[in-house]
């Protein structure tokens, strides 16, 4: 029998708009640590990235030199894959509880959040075995690959909604054909933001991991639009981008 939604944990929703990587890098840490101290619930980081290739632990740095963008070593596993506008990036600071402490299953449900959002705009998502990431067909939509500190992960994966497929000739991106890369803007019609996809993510996020917005804040009946509290990180649908 499921749990009533009260007694799920809970997850913050931090919408960050356009970041740097380094910025996003260091609120990471920041919450990496208080959630490793239990000082916060789990967080969800939504962000979209100023153009750069990150590389993780098993990608080669000198590879991507030449592909004109700044480069960044990142702790993640996987190999090099860009960053940059029209991306959705989540970033989820989870505290695997025991018994739960499988990164490849961890891996497997953020596959799993990608393919449910892509599900709402009738395209199929599918895995590929041996391949981390989410794919349409033969195309290469999402890239998965993460990192673990005393059982709380951090990093995620990144969607191509609106991306600038372009940016990946430059190199091999997780290590294939830079033609293999789609964006989902290729498949079906969208409004050129990516707010509905953070809005999606968030959805599906909850079911997949088990997990509950906060509360949004009380109304002040005083004011004349029956309240003065504008939504917090959590507020859906409105999505505040966090200052």
């Amino acid at each position: 029998m499921d749990s009533p939604v009260s007694d799920l944990p809970l997850l913050e929703v931090l919408r960050l708009g356009i970041r740097s990587h380094q910025e996003t890098w260091e609120l990471q840490q920041e919450l990496l640590a208080k959630r490793a101290a239990e000082e916060i619930s789990d967080t969800l980081i939504l962000v979209e990235h100023e153009s750069l290739i990150t590389v993780g632990r098993g990608g080669d740095l000198q590879a991507v030199r030449s592909a004109g963008l700044p480069v960044v070593e990142v702790e993640r596993g996987g190999e090099a894959t860009y960053h940059g506008p029209g991306q959705v990036v989540a970033y989820p600071i989870l505290a695997l509880p025991e018994g739960q402490r499988d990164l490849h299953r961890h891996l497997g449900m953020l596959e799993e959040v990608i393919i449910r959002v892509l599900g709402e705009f009738d395209i199929t998502g599918e895995r590929k075995q041996g391949l981390t990431g989410v794919w349409i067909g033969e195309q290469k939509v999402a890239s998965v690959g993460v990192a673990v500190r005393q059982w709380v992960t951090w990093y995620g994966f990144a969607l191509n909604v609106h991306t600038d497929l372009e940016k990946f000739a430059g190199f091999q991106p997780c290590g294939l054909d830079p033609k293999v890369m789609t964006r989902v803007a290729d498949h079906v019609q969208l409004p050129p933001a990516t707010i509905l996809f953070e809005v999606l993510i968030v959805k599906h996020m909850l079911e997949v991991f088990g997990r509950r917005l906060p509360d949004p804040p009380p109304l002040d009946p005083g004011s004349e639009s029956g309240g003065t509290c504008s939504p917090g990180p959590s507020g859906f649908p409105s999505l505040p981008i966090i200052p």
